[in-house]
């Protein structure tokens, strides 16, 4: 009898051993399905097809989410120029972000709302300067054009909140000017 009762904790240590490596194994296998899925749809809507950029896109934690926070990282690059952000240029960047619905509460703002604690890495430019390059090359010369006049206005808008004294003077200062000028070279004629 008493072998009756080993042999029954037996299985059922060994049963909830290979429950437990079994959720291991169902778990990793959930996190790579996650992965790969997010690495298609960030492939699929952002169209870079260049695993290197897609990979550091994922290590800075830029989702299908967040890719809309993502494109406006040239406003949170130059808002940070001088070393600092104030309320303005705060303010700025988050009724840009509004327009382009994110929210509060969206995983997007939420992004956005972590960059405005601190300057950025040199990881997200490089990144975002990938990006940039990939759609750079898939747009033709008018669209390139498009997109590039239109990111400078909405980067020259943050660049321009706090710059000034009384409005009046030079609204930009060196720093933000050659972050307008690598942003516009992000996309030739």
């Amino acid at each position: 009898m008493s072998s009756d009762i080993f042999e029954a904790r037996r299985q059922s240590l060994e049963a909830e051993f290979f429950a437990e490596r079994n959720e291991k194994l169902r778990q990793k296998l959930k996190a790579l399905f996650e992965q790969q899925t997010s690495r298609e749809s960030l492939k699929a809507a952002s169209g870079i097809t260049d695993e290197r950029v897609i990979d550091t896109l994922i290590s800075l934690n830029v989702t299908l989410q967040t890719l809309a926070a993502f494109s406006l990282f040239p406003l949170v690059e130059v808002a940070w120029a001088d070393g600092s952000l104030d309320d303005r240029e705060r303010a700025a960047l988050l009724a840009a972000a509004a327009k382009d619905g994110l929210v509060p509460g969206t995983p997007g703002r939420t992004v956005l709302e972590e960059w405005l604690q601190h300057p950025p890495r040199a990881e997200g430019r490089q990144a975002w300067r990938a990006y940039a390059a990939e759609l750079s090359r898939q747009l033709n010369a008018a669209e390139r054009h498009k997109v590039r006049d239109e990111l400078v206005r909405r980067t020259r808008a943050v660049a321009e909140a706090s710059g000034g004294i009384l409005g009046l003077g030079n609204r930009t200062s060196a720093k933000e000017e050659a972050v307008l000028t690598a942003l516009a070279e992000a996309f030739p004629d």
